[in-house]
């Protein structure tokens, strides 16, 4: 007798599966599994390490998304996006469950609206435009805005409603805004970002806006110092595709405000793409400069390898060398000394 309930249960169960599966129209399962060893030595001997590391050419993540029609030329939208590590797997991005992104939302002829965590337009600017994606050892959040692009608030945003236009003749726009969800005070925590781009034939123009108010500072950056700040920055970069090879530039200004003053950051970018038989290599220099600090430059020069094994399967090396000048330590344990970082490993997309 139980053989045959449990043969119902299953049965029920699938059906039920099929029915939820057959309402959506689009639903998809994806993901990105991506390991490499890792050298990491600053200018001294102690500092040196050898590890295995998680992510080093794409983060690993599994994600799920979907659209649904719901007529009229409406559709609904989500993505779930968990970030994990594949050397010890644990949860990434400080043990959220979908840490990368959680949204879901609208879009129609009037273009989309997504509420919930989702990537900035600062974000995505940037790995528009950066030779390296933001990623490998010439990762440029490394370096811009002393590092603070590696991290929240400018990698993503919590608690957000943006809308984004359609694309007309290659132009889109993008505006948003996160609650900061303190009570009595609307303006603490808050977050407004707002991107637009063009894109057509060999042109990629990227411009993006971040305002994070009463932020706490990551310690990516560490010679900023810890606490809370007032983050501002504005990004403008594109590309141009020659076909043998691509151009990369970039420029973004970043304010720092705290309680004991602001510090005012430029960063740039130069860099180069170009097919190598069929494979691609990366080429950039990216300098931050802290303009309200004496010799307060950091120089990062890179260089980059990637070579497909198959449409899902590459591999990946990259060398960086970081440069500081006495008053800022980026990418390295101490101020005014160097960092060097290299990285090769495999990425497998699915």
């Amino acid at each position: 007798m139980k053989k045959p309930l449990l043969s119902l249960m299953v049965a029920g169960a699938l059906a039920a599966m099929a029915a939820g599966a057959s309402a959506q129209t689009n639903l998809a399962i994806y993901g990105i599994v991506d390991a490499g060893i890792v050298w990491d030595k600053n200018v001294t001997s102690a500092d040196k390490t050898w590890r295995l590391e998680s992510g080093q050419h794409s983060g690993s993540r599994l994600g799920f998304r979907g659209t649904e029609d719901l007529g009229g030329g409406l559709t609904a939208s989500f993505t779930l996006e968990n970030g994990f590590n594949v050397d010890t797997g644990t949860l990434g991005q400080g043990g959220r469950i979908f840490g990368r992104q959680a949204w879901v939302g609208l879009n129609g002829g009037f273009g989309s609206v997504k509420l919930g965590r989702q990537q900035t337009p600062v974000y995505n600017a940037l790995l528009a435009v950066d030779p390296f994606a933001i990623n490998l050892a010439g990762n440029a959040q490394r370096l811009f805005g002393g590092g603070l692009y590696f991290s929240d608030p400018f990698l993503r945003t919590d608690n957000t409603i943006s809308y984004a236009t359609p694309n007309i003749a290659g132009f889109t726009g993008t505006l948003g805004y996160g609650f900061g969800e303190v009570a009595g005070d609307r303006s603490l925590q808050r977050q407004l970002v707002a991107g637009a781009s063009y894109v057509n034939g060999p042109v990629n123009v990227q411009l993006a806006y971040h305002d994070a108010n009463t932020a706490t500072l990551p310690a990516a950056s560490p010679f900023l110092g810890t606490g809370i700040a007032d983050l501002k920055t504005a990004f403008l970069g594109g590309t141009f595709d020659f076909g043998i090879a691509k151009a990369h530039l970039a420029f973004a200004k970043t304010d720092v405000d705290q309680a004991g003053g602001t510090l005012n950051q430029h960063s740039w970018l130069v860099g180069a793409s170009a097919k190598a038989g069929s494979g691609t290599v990366l080429a950039s220099f990216i300098r931050n400069d802290v303009r309200d600090i004496a010799a307060g430059q950091s120089d990062q020069v890179a260089l980059g390898y990637i070579q497909p094994l198959s449409k899902r399967t590459n591999i990946y090396t990259s060398l960086s060398y970081t440069d500081n000048d006495p008053a800022v330590r980026v990418n390295a344990f101490a101020n005014g000394e160097r960092g060097r970082l290299f990285n090769v490993g495999v990425r497998h997309q699915f």
